[in-house]
């Protein structure tokens, strides 16, 4: 406790630190003031609809990713997914369009002219999920809108309204960035996380000593073990940058004859970190747009697809998760590039001969190290699933695992290295031990 209040006695010692520690402070206040700021013309005390239809399934994500703006009927309701969406978007268009290819090995000029690409996919995206938030709106909240307002009329001005509120959320994060703390867009996902960990917290603390799941202290403390033991879980899948010893590597693909065990193969362990998950989430969401946010009529295939719960849910989530892996790693990575640039600077593998052969033997000890690192990921992505099964509250047991918590533990981890950095370089003592946080290890979300 001495060592943590004199840690930010020195944060606050140094001014320029200081002054990014209150802007960051400020932007994320402005953006939590926003998610309580109700749509102009609709009644905040007729949403209980809505709010009753975002305590399950997949709206329960929607709803958490936004801070709670979703059931707010807020201004700031779509929040950061649509950019996030963009984002994806175009990382897959870089691998895959020559175009974009070429524009993203231009440097700076060409990272801002995807950033510009990525803002209008931004726009358009939320061009189209406005509408569709306010039809569910309509549907769930009719009597919500004002008297002399018709719908047909609060459609144009209600979606020009979101759409800038989520360009707006976007901007703070830019700011954040530039002028505060940490990745501004990581950090705005990280609070509206948060933001509804206490309430849920004691919603389950108070449902385990009723009736609905009952277990009562004992049950509430062991629920606590297994999600600290999924936090450290998450905090080695974030830190997973360690790399391969050759030794290793050799048990891997076979017998090989190798050198010392001090020689290294440049892999990494879960070299995707958590954009599988991300990428996954994404395409999970698409049901919600196919039916409009109507599950009633739907078939019963679509009704499992939007139950964050449900078997059929989860066994595609883990495939996509598996195939994302993959994917992501091979994007990344590319063993002929680590070959030639091994060859290039007089580096080879004992054993293995450079160039061709040396791109197929990373390639091959990739391949069989992103397996058991993507059923890691996997495993992490359904716990909220398995917590279920244990009766843990909807609201709570987001917090066991999946986006949600990789996202909040790699933020934490890269907003403290980076307070650390500016202490050290003021020979201040930082807030984490040395040896226990690698800084190459820190991950954010974008």
């Amino acid at each position: 406790m001495k060592k943590l209040i004199e840690t930010l006695k020195n944060c606050w010692r140094v001014e320029d630190l200081r002054q990014r520690l209150l802007i960051t402070l400020l932007f994320t206040a402005i953006y939590r003031f926003g998610s309580f700021v109700v749509l102009p013309g609709i009644d905040p005390a007729k949403l209980d609809q809505l709010q009753s239809q975002t305590k399950g399934g997949l709206m329960s994500l929607l709803d958490m990713f936004s801070g709670g703006a979703f059931s707010n009927a807020s201004i700031f309701a779509l929040g950061i997914m649509p950019y996030i969406s963009a984002s994806i978007v175009m990382q897959l268009l870089a691998v895959a369009v020559p175009y974009f290819q070429k524009m993203q090995r231009e440097g700076e000029s060409g990272r801002k002219r995807i950033q510009w690409y990525t803002r209008v996919l931004t726009v358009a995206i939320l061009l189209f999920q406005a509408p569709s938030y306010l039809i569910n709106l309509k549907m769930q909240a009719t009597s919500a809108l004002a008297s002399g307002i018709s719908w047909s009329v609060f459609m144009i001005p209600a979606t020009i309204i979101l759409a800038a509120g989520s360009m707006f959320i976007l901007w703070l994060g830019e700011r954040i960035t530039d002028k505060g703390v940490g990745n501004g867009i990581s950090l705005i996902i990280m609070i509206g996380i948060i933001a509804r960990l206490p309430q849920a917290f004691v919603q389950e603390l108070s449902s385990r000593f009723t009736a609905i799941s009952g277990g009562g202290l004992v049950m509430f403390i062991a629920e606590i073990l297994i999600l600290y033991a999924v936090i450290c879980a998450s905090i080695l899948l974030t830190q997973g940058t360690r790399k391969v010893p050759v030794q290793y590597a050799k048990r891997l693909v076979g017998n090989r004859q190798v050198g010392g065990a001090r020689q290294y193969i440049p892999l990494k362990l879960f070299a995707a970190n958590v954009m599988p998950i991300i990428f996954a989430q994404a395409l999970m969401f698409i049901p919600l747009a196919i039916v409009q946010y109507q599950s009633e009529n739907a078939s019963w295939v679509v009704r499992n697809l939007m139950d964050n719960r449900s078997l059929l849910y989860n066994i595609i989530y883990v495939i996509l998760i598996v195939a994302f892996t993959y994917f992501y790693t091979a994007i990344t990575l590319n063993p002929q590039q680590m070959a030639e640039d091994m060859k290039r600077n007089n580096g080879f593998i004992p054993g293995i001969k450079p160039g061709h052969d040396t791109a197929e033997y990373i390639d091959m000890v990739m391949s069989r190290i992103t397996f058991p690192g993507s059923l890691f990921i996997a495993f992490i992505a359904v716990m909220p699933a398995l917590a279920g099964l244990l009766n843990v509250q909807q609201a709570f047991s987001q917090f066991f695992g999946g986006t949600s918590l990789l996202i909040t533990v790699g933020v934490v981890i890269d907003t403290l290295q980076q307070i650390e950095s500016y202490l050290l370089m003021r020979h201040y003592d930082g807030l984490l031990n040395a040896g226990h946080t690698r800084r190459a290890g820190a991950v954010s979300a974008y």
